[in-house]
């Protein structure tokens, strides 16, 4: 296949395009910062009309994974790029198989299980879940991302591109023992002895494994009856309290100190981060992607963490003299 990977150089680009590459598939990133790698990048600045859209015409699949990071501070100039780095290069991505005289037949654009609300009592699926805005006690400042995430699928479903079918992923954080990526910025407060539950630890914690996130885009891509919202999330979320103990006993690390309301102020100010993303309960659960006979190979957090665990050391461990 001919893959063309707008934002394909963050974390979870990076695993895609690894994947693709391994498998002989024709990779093409876009990106705002081109750098060497063993596929093909082109730059775009993920607005503009450019030579880039060519890499489109005659493509197979597009996945747009284009988004400014949210692991910052909401200040209101990261607000705007949030946002409009997500709705602006979906647009572009539009235009761009809009305008292909052999467009992609397929267009799977990332969004976010955080469009669902703030719940501890169900799970939230695609057939019946709550989208955000409609639970009532979660804080006003989280209503950024579901503003975020609306838009950006609104900017998915606007796109007139009537012979490429689209899939909007909403994935839960999706966890590799890559450097400087989520699951290595947990393991390191974990080993570290900070490894306790957030808050009262009640909220829960949708995730999925790097492994079955590439099964899963694999899964879509083959599947042409599946079109629409598609969550990406091992099918067993569980309360921060629970995952984080569970990772604990992964990295061998008996305690971890707990972090209450004051100090999760702190830690996200010092890491210039917001407070939201370690509270906000996300039970997501995947009933699409299970209804169509996708089978995770690793459902359950506990053997995942460790998993996790045994990858992270193995990639660290000095190579034999």
């Amino acid at each position: 296949m001919r893959i063309v990977m707008p934002g394909g150089s963050g974390q979870v680009g990076m695993l895609l395009a690894r994947a693709f590459h391994a498998a002989g598939d024709d990779v093409v990133v876009l990106s705002r910062r081109p750098v060497p790698a063993p596929w093909r990048v082109v730059a775009w600045d993920g607005v503009s009309d450019g030579p880039w859209m060519r890499e489109l015409d005659g493509a197979d699949v597009v996945v747009n994974l284009t988004g400014r990071s949210v692991n910052c501070r909401y200040t209101a100039a990261n607000r705007q790029e949030i946002l409009e780095s997500r709705v602006r290069s979906t647009e572009a991505v539009g235009r761009a198989i809009a305008a292909a005289a052999t467009p992609p037949r397929t267009w799977l654009q990332a969004s976010t299980a955080t469009i669902y609300a703030h719940s501890f009592d169900r799970a939230n699926d695609e057939y019946t879940g709550r989208l955000g805005g409609q639970e009532g006690h979660a804080p006003p400042s989280w209503s950024f991302s579901i503003e975020v995430a609306r838009a950006w699928e609104a900017a998915l479903d606007a796109a007139a591109t009537p012979g490429t079918r689209k899939v909007a992923m909403r994935s839960a954080i999706t966890l590799s023992p890559d450097p400087e990526g989520i699951f290595d910025t947990l393991l390191g407060l974990v080993r570290h002895g900070l490894g306790g539950r957030a808050s009262d630890g009640r909220q829960y914690l949708s995730w999925v494994h790097h492994e079955d996130f590439v099964a899963a885009v694999r899964w879509l891509i083959a599947r042409p009856d599946l079109t629409g919202v598609v969550n990406i999330a091992a099918p067993n979320p569980l309360p921060n309290a629970h995952f984080m103990h569970a990772l604990r006993v992964a990295a061998g690390v008996p305690v971890g100190l707990p972090a209450g309301p004051c100090l999760l102020e702190l830690g996200a100010w010092l890491m210039r981060s917001e407070t939201e993303l370690m509270l906000k309960s996300r039970r997501v659960v995947p009933a699409r992607l299970l209804d169509s006979g996708f089978r995770f190979r690793h459902p359950h957090w506990p053997e995942a963490a460790q998993a996790l665990c045994d990858e992270w050391r193995a990639r660290r461990r000095p190579a034999a003299a």
